[in-house]
């Protein structure tokens, strides 16, 4: 039951907040310094030896929101002399999932930094609480999404949310309209990914391009699987792949589109134990469908532009639903850091409605801020794909299930992920058998897990 009133509150938030992208205001001309005036308290006085503290922010870029928040960060800077704020914007899978975690473990992590493995990260987190004028404003604003952060029952709040994303598949129209092939999911909100391989085929046939693509990410793939019948867990909460029919027929769907040419083979093979991203595929418009999610968005908007007609299509369906996965990225204090009141003072900045409503804004990415999604964001944009693109995930929402909700709190889930992923990529290499690689898949599980618990 806890589960399913978890599942009944979180949907309803991610309605809220993702309606709000359907308040879309014309983008502001480039190089305009007409920006929101962030309220700010009067400036602190510089320190008396004339050095500030310096602060270092870990952070990765899915568009252009590094840029974004160097801007605000200069106008923080501006009013505090005292603190100088260095952002070392890093590689996601190098940098953040797999050089920050060992920087953690041996406590040489930064002060700040921006993270997705919310629940396995949450030890090295710095409890902000004690810190702050006023916790509940933060409670208020982004409790639900705090629990994703923090050890069940805390009331730790180690930081915020930058993004809320859903999964979710983009496809290239222009390509449909170039080799005449109708598009799935304009006669039906309910087409199967079987049969948008099919027509992905067709037009890569004719286009000379790839017919699909899905990030090497066992998260990724997780939405398709419970859509097939996944369960991923047994009734006690525990992981179980072996046995998991849906998980099974899900891979082997993989399995047969690597091994036919529908999936476009570079990004799951070749690459090592580490995520691949084929947004980039996607841009150049090599790729007919793309399984990716909500955050592309803003760096299809500035990269993509109107070169090609993009487009983001309902989440295919298997027989048991038709879901993406929800996530998204928070930046936390890390405990480690010599100077937890100034970073206090950076995330209260950051984390002012105005300040933060801009940064979503110029951002283009789902509000993680419970009252601005009330009130909505006036994102900056004037494509009308990309207006599309925020309508058509903000529908996904009522579609997520209970389970993909629980996946995404799972305290395990980027071991269960990380196993899927690398296992399953060995399938497509051709260096195992699918029965042999789920059965590897749980026993590195299982000492994933067990070396977990003992740190």
């Amino acid at each position: 039951m806890k589960r399913m009133r978890t599942w009944y509150l979180l949907t309803a938030l991610l309605v809220l907040v993702l309606l709000s992208a359907n308040c879309v205001a014309p983008a502001a001309p480039a190089g305009s310094a007409q920006q929101p005036a962030a309220t700010e308290k009067p400036a602190a006085a510089a320190p008396a030896n004339g050095e500030a503290i310096t602060l270092r922010i870990t952070w990765y870029d899915d568009g252009k929101e590094g840029e974004v928040l160097r801007d605000l960060l200069n106008r923080f800077e501006a009013k505090n002399p005292d603190i100088k704020i260095v952002v070392d914007t890093v590689p996601y899978a190098k940098g953040i999932l797999e050089a920050l975690p060992i920087q953690l473990e041996a406590g040489q992590g930064p002060d700040l930094a921006r993270v997705t493995q919310l629940g396995q990260l949450q030890k090295y987190y710095l409890d902000l609480a004690p810190l702050l004028k006023d916790t509940k404003y933060w409670e208020d604003n982004f409790g639900p999404f705090l629990d994703w952060m923090r050890p069940a029952g805390s009331k730790a709040i180690p930081g915020f949310m930058t993004q809320l994303t859903v999964t979710g598949p983009f496809i290239n129209r222009t390509l449909f309209e170039q080799a005449k092939v109708p598009v799935p999911s304009d006669t039906s909100d309910k087409v199967t990914w079987e049969e948008w391989a099919d027509a992905a085929n067709k037009v890569a046939k004719a286009t000379q391009t790839f017919a699909m693509a899905m990030d090497r990410s066992g998260h990724r793939l997780a939405g398709p699987a419970i859509s097939q019948g996944a369960k991923y867990l047994d009734d006690q909460g525990n992981p179980k792949l072996v046995g998991d029919e849906g998980f099974k027929k899900m891979a082997q769907l993989m399995v047969d589109w690597h091994a036919n040419g529908t999936m476009m083979p570079e990004i799951w093979v070749g690459s090592g134990g580490s995520y691949v991203a084929a947004n980039e595929p996607f841009i150049n418009g090599k790729l007919v469908l793309y399984m990716s999610g909500s955050w592309q968005i803003g760096q299809f908007d500035s990269k993509i532009g109107d070169a090609f007609d993009w487009e983001a299509v309902p989440n295919p369906c298997g027989p048991v639903a038709c879901t993406g996965m929800p996530g998204g990225a928070a930046l936390v204090g890390i405990k480690t850091t010599q100077h937890p009141k100034e970073v206090a003072r950076v995330m209260e900045y950051l984390t002012q409605e105005d300040v933060l409503a801009e940064f979503y804004a110029r951002t283009l990415f789902i509000p993680g801020h419970l009252g601005l999604a009330k009130k909505g964001v006036d994102f900056q944009t004037k494509l009308p794909q990309t207006q599309k693109a925020l309508k058509m995930f903000s529908s996904q929402v009522e579609k997520l299930t209970p389970l993909a909700y629980t996946m995404q709190g799972y305290t395990y889930n980027t071991i269960l992920f990380n196993a899927t992923r690398d296992r399953l990529a060995q399938v497509f290499a051709g260096e195992l058998k699918l029965d042999d690689a789920i059965a590897k898949m749980q026993t590195d599980v299982d000492a994933g897990i067990a070396a977990a618990q003992k740190k």
